[in-house]
């Protein structure tokens, strides 16, 4: 769905989940739980996590969730269309 993408979008674009959790101000544990919850529904990741530490943390949409995403969006762009 568009929250979905949006959120895989904001991770692209940040590079972490709490930044686009914050952006789209939405509780960090939901923003997980959705990441969570795409990263089930598909065969390859759509995102991909590192933990903090020294260097910090972060998030990676993967080749695949970037494709997801522009599919979606080609599809949104279609339905608006007809």
């Amino acid at each position: 769905g568009p929250g979905k993408a949006e959120l895989i979008e904001r991770i692209a674009d940040s590079g972490s989940i709490s930044a686009a959790a914050r952006a789209m101000r939405m509780s960090y544990r939901r923003a997980w739980q959705l990441v969570e919850a795409l990263n089930k529904d598909y065969r390859e990741r759509v995102v991909t996590t590192s933990a903090g530490g020294a260097r910090g943390g972060g998030a990676r949409v993967t080749p695949f969730g970037l494709r997801l995403v522009a599919e979606y969006r080609a599809m949104e762009d279609k339905a608006s269309a007809a």
